[in-house]
């Protein structure tokens, strides 16, 4: 039977059951039993569509991260990631199939749970109904971003996703193609204020919410809003006026500076200002899954994990931006700095740190590599060298204090960096480990991804104030997210020649690694260049109006599709 079929049948005669969202279902109910009592089975039918998520939040973490900017990896890779990082897209990726698949298991039987279930009979079912709907649509607008362009690059005509809300009544008649991206939003939208209204009972992060809804509309507006030269004024109002719902219903408050630094290893029930997230426990995630979930790339916890991807030179500067990070030293200026973890070689020289330009025989330059070269003092101390391979080169400061120097190097050109101790490498590249993603509990690289918290609703309010040509009002949001992290640093003012950048930097630094980055840059019209080592083309800038900037619809689902049906693919060229 073909795939997608398949999958839809699934999902109306099979539910998942537990007891909670903390556990994977481990057993089956009938169709029959669910027909019989309905209402008995609902929260056996929704804690099996909570526990779709958890397979669904891996890649989702990937698509929306490897192909931006925050991150680096040490080599290439023959895993279906690499793809994201390289932007050589293909249509027969497997972890994209398990990204369609998962979300289109979730959407089925949601869709099928609301079939079964009336509404209305009181408002704990009520609840649940609207946490069906909150599920539904958070996962068409994922799926929208990943699979559709940007909304700004004509919404009515740009192609997202089907709309299938659960096993058509005909199992073998034909199934709709892609919806239009306006249409994908507009069914994400209702869904979620169709939650908002049915939902009167907060139950905590690990579950959907009437504030959770209103927080997804926020940033969906948000990625309606235009870009900053031609912003829609509608969209932007709307993206404010969701996130001060959020913000005003005083359910969560902005960690402190300490607290914050710690985000990463508090629970999502421990956490006051994660708004949803995707629940995890040790008990599912243990053994081998340290090494193949999202934190096991970024870091070796206790022995556990690759750490192979490190946070990349770019974002390593934008944290030092303000002020030098000196981990070595643990003088962290900007907290979110807490979430690198730069590895030392024990007992390590002193050395000058910097990245320099790689040229190709003809003198052509192609990339960029890390040099970490030994310093050395003259006999009176007056002067500070360093020396790499033969060469020594005459250390100039810069800022002093800080530790940061220059040279003027062989190739003619000037390099600043900065005196640090060595750290380790892995092949050539510096190992700054990220922790953003691992230690939930303690517990190695457990971790329940974050799909919003409440400091992403005081920079949408930002960004949407700042489209409308309201500085005041987003200058004043975006210096509650800034100076948590580096107090007394706040902006001065913002304006319509620096808005755009500053909103931006906060944006950058404060959803790294939460799988954001890439769909900012580019629903803002932005493109796309990473100038820093790695294997990635680091000379290439990707237009946002790329092919590649959105993913292939998968093969299989399009070859799964019945006779008489069709899945259209995503152009394949420019």
């Amino acid at each position: 039977m073909k795939k997608i079929i398949s999958m839809l049948i699934m999902a109306t005669f099979w539910a998942f059951t537990g007891c909670d969202i903390e556990r994977f279902p481990h057993t089956d109910l009938s169709a029959d039993e669910v027909k019989k009592n309905p209402e008995a089975s609902l929260d056996a039918l929704l804690n099996g569509a909570y526990a779709q998520l958890k397979k669904w939040s891996d890649v989702m973490h990937r698509c929306g991260e490897y192909s931006g900017d925050n991150i680096m990896i040490r080599g290439t890779s023959t895993d279906a990631f690499y793809e994201f990082i390289s932007y050589s897209r293909t249509p027969n990726n497997n972890r994209l199939q398990s990204f369609w698949d998962n979300s289109y298991k979730a959407i089925a039987q949601t869709s099928n749970i609301l079939k079964l279930v009336e509404e209305g009979t009181n408002k704990d079912i009520d609840n649940k109904l609207g946490e069906c709907y909150f599920i539904r649509g958070f996962l068409y607008f994922y799926l929208c971003r990943a699979y559709g362009r940007p909304y700004y690059q004509n919404p009515e005509t740009n192609l997202g996703v089907p709309i299938v809300n659960g096993t058509p009544e005909d199992i073998l008649g034909p199934l709709p193609d892609r919806s239009s991206v306006q249409k994908t939003y507009e069914q994400a939208i209702s869904d979620l204020k169709k939650a908002a209204t049915l939902i009167t009972k907060n139950n905590g992060a690990a579950y959907g919410s009437r504030e959770a809804a209103w927080a997804l509309l926020s940033r969906i507006y948000l990625y309606m809003s235009g870009t900053f030269d031609h912003p829609n004024a509608e969209y932007a109002e709307l993206a404010i006026e969701y996130a001060d719902k959020v913000i005003q219903s005083g359910v969560y408050k902005m960690l402190e500076r300490a607290d914050f630094m710690k985000y990463h290893t508090f629970t999502p029930e421990q956490n006051k200002e994660t708004i949803f997230a995707i629940k995890r426990v040790a008990s599912e995630f243990s053994g081998w899954d340290h090494y193949y979930g999202v934190g096991g790339m970024y870091a070796n916890i206790g022995g556990m994990g690759w750490g192979e991807m490190y946070a990349s030179a770019k974002y390593i500067a934008l944290l030092d931006e303000t002020g030098r990070n000196d981990w070595a030293n643990g003088k962290i200026v900007d907290a979110r700095a807490a979430f690198i973890e730069p590895q030392y070689v024990k007992d390590g020289k002193k050395v000058f740190r910097f990245i320099k330009k790689v040229y190709n025989t003809q003198g052509v330059h192609t990339n960029y590599n890390y040099v970490q070269a030994e310093i050395k003092n003259s006999a009176d101390n007056s002067t500070l060298t360093c020396v790499e391979n033969t060469e020594t080169y005459t250390l100039t400061p810069v800022d002093r204090e800080q530790g940061i120097w220059s040279i003027q190097y062989k190739d003619g050109n000037t390099y600043t960096g900065v005196i640090d101790p060595e750290m380790r490498v892995n092949r050539v590249y510096p190992m700054f480990y990220i922790v953003k993603c691992s230690r939930e509990g303690e517990d190695s690289h457990l971790h329940s991804p974050v799909i919003t918290r409440l400091a992403e609703m005081y920079l949408n309010k930002a960004e949407a104030a700042a489209k409308l040509g309201d500085y005041a009002t987003a200058l004043a949001a975006l210096n509650i997210v800034r100076e948590r992290s580096l107090p007394g640093k706040g902006y001065d003012v913002l304006t319509a020649e620096n808005a755009e950048a500053r909103i931006e930097k906060e944006r950058t630094l404060e959803l790294a690694f939460q799988a954001e980055r890439s769909y900012d840059v580019y629903r803002n019209g932005h493109s796309l260049t990473r100038h820093y080592p790695g294997p990635h083309n680091a000379l290439e800038e990707i237009q946002p109006k790329d092919y590649r900037t959105v993913y292939f619809i998968p093969q299989n689902a399009i070859n799964a599709y019945p006779e008489g049906s069709k899945l259209t693919q995503n152009p394949t060229s420019n």
